[in-house]
């Protein structure tokens, strides 16, 4: 067939060279950019996996400047705290000093008092301006505010409580087993030692402060012996009470860290009998009691950790304080004696606070990490009944030129222990939650970028040879073209 109208080798050429072209042109753009998929034309369903990849790596992202972020804050935190702890231990110094009354002077006191108040305004100092960014963070501004707390309730302490935005937290203790005191009690068949005349009733008491004998005559009264007894309580954790022919003695506190140890060292020609009061006032004529004089090893009682849940979590006891540490709430609620009852208790209600941080690539409570720095000024330091850190100033009860120095001890190792607490806690955070969780947010980065980039990106090695292959292809279509386009110049030879 000749024709020159219509010369279709020519069209075929065309159609194919054009195809090559965009094929060259494709692989040009994949090799310029790095990219296989740069519109969606490219591949839809990949630049859609890749969009959503991509959006995972930038939250993923944030979320590990995110836990770098609270490093960063838990160290200030740390820097301030580690220079309290610091204060501190000069301050149980110098209390430890002006108690050794007879070998040192009035002035050398009222130096170490203005030395102590001295470490008192730093501390407050150190509480008000530790901050990041701007923001405070041990003057109680990242502790968590509570409200409603149950008449029950002798302390309460939220150390991290995720709330969803606008609500608050309930908390709720179901106890289910009291505490008790570790005791023991001692019986004589009448309101004083008896015996056939003159006898010694001696025994030692031991509790968790110390041990301590004594030693009575036959016909001293029960309750001079609790007198007695009582007298020595700061040294031996035991206090002694007389209920009739019985002589009650029980640990000061609760718990099974509190016990009474009784030995009777000598009871011979004496009538009465001993028996544990696990808890419970125990009469002489109990099953389980021994008489005086066989008693041949010391009879201890220890006391018993409440029992209880909180929010349907089965709760750590230590004496009348139950406490769980769970991802949505970790808080430790310390009983009054009056609420050691079987039965609910409407703790309190935790209202907000807390240092929050969003740790997930996720904005939810799922992915959300909290902790409660509480108040470290003086006034809230090492509270011992209603005493304080504060309590140790001049012209306060605590002070040491005049005051309790043994309840100004007991504040100060309560202080020491409050803070070091708090620096284990911070310390816990930072390891525990904010390490892991920067390890672990670097490797799903890793995971999700390799993932990505095995759908977006361009292989090299493919594109090259694509590319050659369409070079090839274009200059065999240019040639073939031209030939398709002087093939009609053959009819030339039919005129």
């Amino acid at each position: 067939m000749s024709r020159i109208n219509t010369n279709v080798s020519s069209l075929l050429a065309q159609r194919s060279l054009g195809a090559t072209n965009r094929t060259l042109n494709q692989s040009l753009e994949r090799l310029s950019t790095g990219l296989r998929i740069n519109r969606g034309a490219d591949d839809p369903a990949g630049l859609i996996a890749s969009e959503n990849l991509r959006s995972q790596k930038v939250s993923i992202t944030s979320a590990i400047d995110n836990a770098e972020r609270a490093e960063q804050v838990v160290n200030i935190a740390e820097g301030g705290l580690g220079e309290i702890n610091s204060l501190l231990l000069e301050v149980q110094s110098l209390v430890g000093a002006s108690a050794n009354e007879a070998g040192i002077s009035d002035a050398e006191k009222e130096a170490n008092q203005l030395e102590i108040d001295s470490i008192v305004q730093t501390i407050d100092r150190i509480a008000s301006t530790t901050s990041f960014q701007g923001t405070k963070l041990l003057n109680g501004n990242y502790g968590f505010q509570t409200e409603a707390v149950d008449a029950n309730v002798e302390n309460i302490t939220v150390n991290a409580a995720k709330i969803p935005f606008g609500e608050s937290r309930d908390v709720e203790v179901l106890v289910t087993g009291e505490a008790q005191k570790g005791g023991v009690v001692l019986s004589f068949g009448g309101t004083e030692v008896s015996g056939t005349g003159g006898e010694l009733f001696t025994i030692d008491v031991t509790g968790t402060g110390g041990s301590r004998q004594f030693t009575f005559a036959s016909g001293t009264g029960i309750a001079d012996i609790s007198s007695a007894i009582n007298t020595f309580s700061d040294v031996t954790g035991v206090t002694a009470s007389a209920s009739g022919t019985a002589l009650n003695l029980s640990s000061e506190g609760f718990g099974s860290d509190d016990f009474v140890s009784i030995d009777v060292v000598n009871a011979a020609g004496l009538t009465g009998n001993v028996a544990r009061l696990s808890g419970a006032a125990v009469q002489a004529s109990d099953p389980g009691t021994t008489a005086l004089a066989d008693v041949t090893s010391p009879l201890r009682d220890e006391g018993v950790d409440v029992k209880a849940t909180i929010n349907g979590v089965n709760a750590t006891g230590k004496g009348l304080e139950a406490k769980i540490s769970t991802d949505f709430l970790d808080v430790a609620v310390e009983l009054k004696e009056s609420g050691n009852t079987v039965g609910k208790n409407e703790a309190a209600t935790i209202t907000g606070g807390g240092a929050t941080f969003n740790l997930g690539p996720n904005v939810d409570i799922g992915n959300q990490v909290s902790i409660g720095i509480n108040n470290v000024a003086a006034r809230n330091l090492g509270r011992v009944g209603s005493d304080t850190l504060a309590s140790l100033s001049s012209g306060s009860g605590l002070n040491v030129v005049d005051g309790d120095l043994t309840q100004a001890q007991k504040v100060v190792n309560a202080a020491i222990t409050e803070v070091a607490g708090l620096r284990g806690r911070l310390g816990a955070f930072q390891k525990n939650t904010v390490g892991s969780t920067i390890r672990s947010l670097g490797v799903a980065l890793e995971n999700t970028s390799a993932a990505e980039s095995s759908i977006r990106d361009t292989d090299f090695a493919a594109e090259t040879a694509a590319l050659t292959r369409a070079q090839v292809l274009q200059q065999a279509a240019t040639s073939t073209l031209s030939l398709a386009n002087s093939a009609p110049q053959s009819v030339l030879g039919l005129l």
